[in-house]
């Protein structure tokens, strides 16, 4: 690692806006055609396999004919079950003439004619009881694209964990691939239960079966030691299918075991298992130190929730984690708890670590990473550097090499706040980048001065006045106990960073990477000790019991609890007849050059809601446009950046039918070029490509409220 300095960073004043001048970039090669982009192909959920999310080889649509585009199809999800705003944000694959998603609860699987919308096939996994007791049902973020011996096969993994491998022509399970799982209704091959090589080292399991416990196909980890399901799809490199693991939210848990979150690789052309990575590392693995109070023996999750990444030259995936069990509190397993919150560059033939970086350290925010490492290749002070950019929900931008790990401009350690529960543990320190500049420099030091709401010398004292009743901090702002006798109500911190629901994308060519961020400060939940009991606390409106109904793989007998859980009375930040204590930013769009790592500018994307804009305290007020409430979708096609907002109300213009816009931005300062009008608003993301020459544009799209729940909507030029 580079030693740390310390670096001036140019803050984003306010909500101000960078001018829509052009802009001068670095300069940069135009770059090789991606891998998963050949002949205008999307085989990859981020499009390519460095997960960029963008085409800047397909031109057929440009800012000239952008406002002619029509809608060519719309095929419905919600015919394949009930549609949830999480289903919705599957990503469709395009490879060898077909569309490739999963729709619905049980990730069911279709195969869409790219020029009509027309189902082609349909595959379903037999419903189990392991399904069933899945936290993450509706997650399914889109599937997995390979050519095996000259045929194209789908792979995903299901809920149940289960992972299939399917013939992308007839939508059939392959032969003489993978094992029987002795479940009824099963085909006898395509499928491998992820189970058995999960669970077959992990002292838990090894202690349960000498005690006669057996293994059930049907139900998987029995309900006394966890449970396991996937969030992600796997991700193939260079003929190994890379499986991730997914858990139920570290915030909705109580007990502190649970089944180990480990990276698994299974040979494409068989199915057979090849190696397994532990994300909680063993006695003599590297990172075992860091878990004290021998928290390595029953810790569990350190999820994948966000898809994988990949350079086949180099033989490299690259991974993100999250917190390990019971998130609001870590005094069962303190230290730094490595590889959770992490990047991890594993070798796909062997499984084994080249490098890692932590991007966290014992997390107990909930700041798990939500979006998959974004691969260029950059040229940083005339050298050209291979480069991997991690956002993060606290708004850092991590830029790092991708072939060693280290960084490409330092990063210091800052000390950060310390816990006040007794027992509990916070790292001293955590690492902040120099460059680039946080997405919203507001996360740097919270509601300092310059970020005060001020538009008025009234709002300003009034603001100032609430938050001399707390402690206030930027990121890493700890729980307090319930009761505390510090001077002040609770503590304060802010983030302003991507999430889930609003993934960045990049434009290798320019090596300019675009990022939607909102800003949020807020009070976190005091923690009360839980005296042993194994129920959530602090749940408004849901009792335990009804919490066990709902959450019925949540084991509510013989398990270890944590010493603290959320409750007590909530001190919120208050705010000032509903506005806020700060300057308020719901939805903005920033723009970097991450050869250089200066931010080319950021704007608010949306209209200031009625409710700032018309309050009455701020009548005759010129408030600072703060962006809308949907979140900015975005992607890269050609000159462009292809964007929209994720509901009517965010967006940043209404057509002259009162519907959503999808903008055509000049992809190096911004400026709207051109739009056209949408039947339904986006969600998520979006994808592109070139079927028997014509391009097209498919966004996920719509909600339940609109009539069109998880939807894709492909347009094309007439």
């Amino acid at each position: 690692m580079a030693s740390p300095r310390k670096s001036p960073v140019m803050p984003l004043c306010g909500v101000a806006v960078a001018a829509l001048a052009p802009l001068l970039v670095s300069p940069g090669p135009i770059s090789a055609q991606r891998v998963g982009l050949e002949n205008g192909e999307w085989h990859f959920l981020g499009g390519d396999a460095g997960h960029t999310r963008s085409n800047p080889h397909l031109t057929q649509i440009d800012a000239t004919n952008f406002e002619d585009l029509e809608v060519a199809w719309i095929f419905r999800g919600n015919n394949f079950g009930p549609i949830t705003e999480f289903t919705a944000r599957a990503t469709p694959s395009y490879a060898n003439g077909k569309l490739f998603s999963v729709f619905g609860g049980r990730r069911q699987v279709v195969a869409i004619d790219p020029a009509t919308g027309e189902l082609l096939w349909t595959f379903r996994e037999p419903e189990t009881m392991r399904y069933l007791r899945s936290p993450r049902a509706d997650f399914g973020k889109g599937v997995a694209y390979a050519e095996v011996d000259g045929r194209g096969v789908i792979f995903i993994t299901s809920p149940a964990f289960f992972l299939w491998a399917i013939d992308a022509e007839t939508g059939r399970p392959l032969e003489d691939w993978g094992s029987p799982t002795g479940l009824g209704g099963f085909s006898e091959s395509g499928v491998v239960d992820l189970i058995p090589t999960l669970v077959g080292d992990w002292e838990p399991w090894q202690d349960y079966v000498s005690r006669g416990g057996t293994y059930d196909p049907d139900l998987g980890v029995p309900q006394e030691l966890g449970m396991v399901t996937s969030s992600a799809p796997p991700i193939v490199v260079n003929g190994v299918v890379v499986v991730l693991a997914g858990h139920e939210p570290s915030y909705d848990q109580t007990r502190i075991e649970n089944v180990p979150g480990d990276v698994q690789g299974f040979d494409a052309r068989t199915g057979e298992f090849l190696w397994k990575f532990h994300v909680i590392p063993r006695p003599g693995e590297p990172g075992h130190e860091t878990w004290e109070n021998d928290a390595w023996r029953f810790s569990g999750d350190m999820s994948q929730w966000a898809p994988a990444s990949a350079d086949p030259e180099l033989g490299l995936v690259y991974l993100v984690t999250n917190a390990s069990t019971v998130q609001a509190y870590t005094g069962h397993r303190p230290g730094d708890n490595l590889f959770g919150g992490s990047v991890l560059a594993l070798d796909v033939r062997t499984g084994e670590r080249r490098w890692h970086y932590q991007i966290h350290r014992s997390d107990q925010w909930n700041y798990d990473l939500p979006t998959a490492p974004i691969l260029l290749d950059l040229t940083v002070d005339g050298q050209r550097v291979p480069a991997l950019i991690q956002n993060t929900k606290q708004g850092l931008v991590f830029a790092l090499n991708r072939e060693t790990g280290e960084p490409i401009w330092p990063i210091e350690e800052r000390p950060v706040m310390q816990t006040q529960v007794p027992g509990n543990y916070t790292a001293p320190t955590q690492p902040y980048p120099t460059r680039p500049e946080p997405l919203d420099p507001i996360v740097l030091n919270g509601i300092t001065e310059e970020f005060v709401l001020d538009y008025t010398p009234e709002l300003r004292a009034r603001a100032l006045d609430i938050l001399s009743e707390f402690n206030v901090g930027g990121l890493y702002v700890p729980s307090l106990p319930w009761p505390h006798d510090n001077p002040y109500r609770n503590n304060v911190g802010c983030m302003g960073g991507v999430n889930i629901y609003h993934p960045p994308v990049a434009d290798p060519t320019t090596g300019i990477m675009y990022a939607s961020h909102n800003r949020a400060c807020s009070a976190p939940q005091f923690l009360v000790p839980t005296n042993g009991v194994d129920e959530p606390r602090g749940l408004p409106g849901l009792s335990a019991e009804a919490w066990r109904g709902r959450e019925r793989h949540t084991p509510t007998t013989g398990t270890t609890v944590a010493a603290y859980a959320p409750g007590g009375p909530r001190e919120s930040l208050p705010t000032i007849d509903g506005l806020p204590v700060y300057k308020p930013l719901y939805q903005a769009l920033a723009a970097y050059d991450m050869n250089t790592g200066e931010k080319l500018w950021d704007i608010p994307i949306g209209e200031t809601p009625e409710r700032i804009a018309e309050h009455p305290l701020l009548r005759g007020v010129d408030v600072p446009e703060t962006g809308g409430t949907g979140f900015s979708i975005q992607m890269v096609i050609g000159d462009l950046l292809v964007q929209t907002t994720e509901d009517l109300r965010g967006n940043s213009e209404v057509g002259e039918n009162g519907l959503p816009l999808l903008h055509a931005r000049d992809k190096r300062t911004g400026e709207i070029l051109a739009s056209v009008e949408l039947p339904v608003s986006g969600q998520y993301g979006m994808m592109t490509y070139l079927h028997e020459g014509k391009q097209y544009i498919v966004l996920q799209a719509g909600s339940a409220k609109q009539g069109h729940p998880g939807s894709l909507l492909a347009l094309t030029l007439p």
